[in-house]
């Protein structure tokens, strides 16, 4: 058909060609999820936006450039909705889940504000039912009597 016979070594020209081509693919997945990674690893707040840059800037190099950057900048911003340590541990359950893991367990007071809105809704609630509180709460200050 192609006016001259195929030998072994024509088929390994192939496999090798094939093979080159697969491991193109991989290096390509490989670098293209390499600011991601670094980002997850590193507890970075903005992991999810560097991992998606690092993916679609992949062709455009530039963007690329500068997701892998940004996935070493310095995390110790805090974000002022949250106290220091709600915030990591709201970073730690997105980068679980992220990663494919079960977020890790929730203490009931993770934190001392955490800890007194509980203590509040637990007041509230026996008031609403009624019920004198048992125990003032820690944090919380016995109201005055009238």
């Amino acid at each position: 058909m192609l006016g001259f016979e195929l030998t072994i070594w024509d088929y390994i020209t192939f496999a090798t060609l094939a093979l080159a081509g697969v491991c193109v693919v991989v290096i390509f997945v490989f670098v293209a999820g390499l600011p991601g990674r670094i980002a997850i690893s590193r507890k970075h707040p903005d992991a999810e936006a560097v991992n998606i840059m690092g993916w679609a800037g992949f062709l455009a190099v530039v963007p690329w450039i500068q997701a892998f950057i940004w996935a070493f900048k310095p995390t110790d911003i805090v974000d002022i909705r949250r106290f220091p340590l709600e915030e990591a541990r709201a970073i730690d359950i997105e980068n679980a889940r992220l990663r494919g893991q079960q977020p890790p367990a929730a203490s009931a007071a993770a934190t001392p504000a955490m800890a007194a809105l509980a203590d509040e809704a637990a007041l509230a609630a026996q008031a609403a039912a009624g019920e004198a509180p048992a125990a003032t709460p820690a944090g919380v200050k016995p109201a005055p009597n009238a």
